[in-house]
């Protein structure tokens, strides 16, 4: 019976036991699988990242005991808002959408003003 010399998929030294080990040991296992997954992961926390500063715009544009206010584009731009990115939208009776940023929402009004709302959420 011939045994096939197994390198280790991440650091490349031999591998000795279980004939279907690929890795050395746990910590080369665990750094190979980070940076497999390391552009998928760093995707998805930039979306995070920019739907939770979304959320924190919205949140501090709304006075303390209401459930409501209105604001400017500009306002919102300023603050770094992106309106590219939302989890949710609603459409309501009136047909009136709304896009959502977890439980904080806006709806475009004219002249580039925007109602921010708190609750309401899916």
């Amino acid at each position: 019976m011939s045994q096939e010399k197994r390198n280790c998929l991440h650091c490349g030294k031999p591998i000795q036991g279980r004939v279907d080990k690929k890795f050395c040991d746990d910590s080369c296992r665990n750094t190979y699988n980070n940076q497999q997954n390391a552009d998928s992961t760093n995707l998805i926390r930039n979306i995070n990242h920019t739907l939770k500063k979304n959320r924190n715009i919205l949140q501090t544009l709304i006075p303390l005991g209401e459930d409501l206010s209105k604001t400017t584009r500009e306002r919102l731009m300023r603050a770094g808002f992106n309106f590219k990115f939302f989890t949710h939208s609603y459409q309501n009776k009136k047909g009136n959408l709304y896009h959502y940023c977890y439980d904080f929402g806006y709806l475009e009004l004219e002249g580039d003003w925007f109602l921010i709302v708190k609750g309401k959420e899916i």
